[in-house]
Parts: C-alpha cells; sequence; structure tokens
C-alpha cells in the first residue's frame, strides 16, 4: 500500500473515531425515578436525588454507544420520611452495606426512528442481572454557554426479588404490601461541556 493510502485509511480512522463523544449525565436537570403497586390498590412512586454517568455516543452509529451510571441509594424520596427510611433499611436496599446502584450496557440496538434498546448489568444491593432499557432519543445536540446538550428519556421494568429485595407482609384481605414488579424511569440531560475558555 502507498503511502498516501496509509495516510487516507489513518485520515478515515481518525475522523471516525471523532464523531463518538463522552456525554455527562446533568444530576440537576435529570431524573431516576420508580413506581410500584402499594396494597394492590396504588401506585407509590419515588426518585433517586443523585444520579451520574457517562454516555458514549455517535449518531450516526448508534450501536456502537455505551453507557455508565450510578445512583446514590442514600438519596430515595417517595415523601415519607419513614417508608425512605425503610427502604434505605435491609429489608429493601441495605444502603449501609450496599450505597449505590450501578448499569452498565453491554449492547445497544436501534429499535425504530429515535428509539434504542440498551441491553447492560444492573446492579442492586450487590445483585447484577441483565436489564434491557427503552430509549426515546437522543436528540439532537443544542448549544448554550457550556458547551453542548441532549436529552433522553428511558424506561425498564425489574422483579425486586431478582435482586433480592424480597421483604413483604400479606395482607388480612389478601395480596401483599409491596408489588413485585417495579418500573423504572429515566429523564436525562446530558451535557458536553466546551473545553476551557472556549465558549
Amino acid at each position: 500500500m502507498t503511502r498516501i493510502g496509509v495516510l487516507a485509511i489513518a485520515s478515515l480512522l481518525c475522523c471516525a473515531a471523532s464523531y463518538a463523544q463522552d456525554w455527562q449525565i446533568d444530576r440537576a436537570h435529570s431524573a431516576a425515578q420508580f413506581s410500584v403497586r402499594h396494597m394492590m390498590v396504588s401506585t407509590v412512586r419515588g426518585h433517586f436525588g443523585k444520579l451520574t454517568g457517562t454516555i458514549r455516543y455517535d449518531a450516526a452509529n448508534p450501536a456502537a454507544a455505551s453507557v455508565q451510571a450510578e445512583v446514590d441509594v442514600a438519596s430515595i424520596d417517595t415523601r415519607e420520611p419513614k417508608r425512605d427510611a425503610h427502604l434505605k433499611s435491609a429489608d429493601f436496599f441495605d444502603a449501609a452495606n450496599h450505597p449505590t446502584m450501578t448499569f452498565k450496557s453491554a449492547k445497544v440496538d436501534p429499535a425504530g426512528p429515535g428509539k434504542l434498546k440498551v441491553t447492560g448489568d444492573l446492579n442492586i444491593r450487590g445483585t447484577t442481572r441483565q436489564v434491557v432499557f427503552d430509549v426515546d432519543g437522543l436528540t439532537s445536540p443544542i448549544k448554550d454557554r457550556g458547551g453542548l446538550r441532549m436529552g433522553a428519556a428511558a424506561a425498564a421494568k425489574i422483579n425486586r426479588k431478582d435482586f433480592g429485595i424480597t421483604w413483604n407482609r400479606v395482607l388480612e384481605a389478601g395480596g401483599v404490601t409491596v408489588g413485585d414488579e417495579v418500573t423504572i424511569m429515566l429523564d436525562l440531560e446530558l451535557v458536553q461541556r466546551a473545553p476551557a475558555g472556549k465558549s
């Protein structure tokens, strides 16, 4: 191969690599939420206030994307302090011994215009299971003074017992206090910071 050919291939590889960019989850504008049935008659919703992570993404090659995220379990908020304390206890998340939940993607599959299926390892309470998130987005980037921003929404359903969260109480009228199926919902705003000294 000629020297010109080698340089041309190297240039193409360099350009291709440059499209894959790292985006940070903006905690102030993102939310990790969940819902679960309560006493067979209603749905309790809550969120975790501390969500961080990085998404590596190339709009021209979505299947090459990767995701790593972490949630601070102690930041749980269901608008009821006594319930939050119970959820942090060993009956549920055991936050003292397992202070974080993590997700690391294994593969990303396009699922239609603007949609992805992200399969990865979700770790809760020290137990890891494979989970599939249905993702809407990512949106086209917009620019602000701090850099570039884009957004996405993701959802998945898990069985809490698969992660060792088995506490429950049988009701006198039948049924149980807490449902097994938990819906996870993520609203993400991602930011790519401008280099220092640049707007």
